[in-house]
């Protein structure tokens, strides 16, 4: 799970595993895979990078999801 922050400046946890997409709309959007939308104060890359950290951490020896821009590398 990842800490974001709504606009109202309140937080929660989200579980990573649910999310679909995170795009900035120039807000940043985030879609689960059941449809639902967050709208956060977090940045895409921010929130890139703190998923990447999660998979990091909680298996050590495997290796983080790709991002889209890491693929044209």
């Amino acid at each position: 799970m990842i800490k974001l922050t709504r606009f109202n400046g309140t937080t929660f946890y989200l579980n990573i595993t649910h999310i679909e997409t995170v795009e900035a709309t120039p807000d940043t959007v985030i879609t689960l895979f059941n449809d639902r939308k967050y709208i956060v104060k977090d940045s895409v890359e921010s929130i890139a990078e703190r998923v990447q950290a999660f998979y990091r951490n909680a298996h050590p020896t495997a290796t983080a999801p790709k991002l889209p821009d890491d693929l044209n590398e």
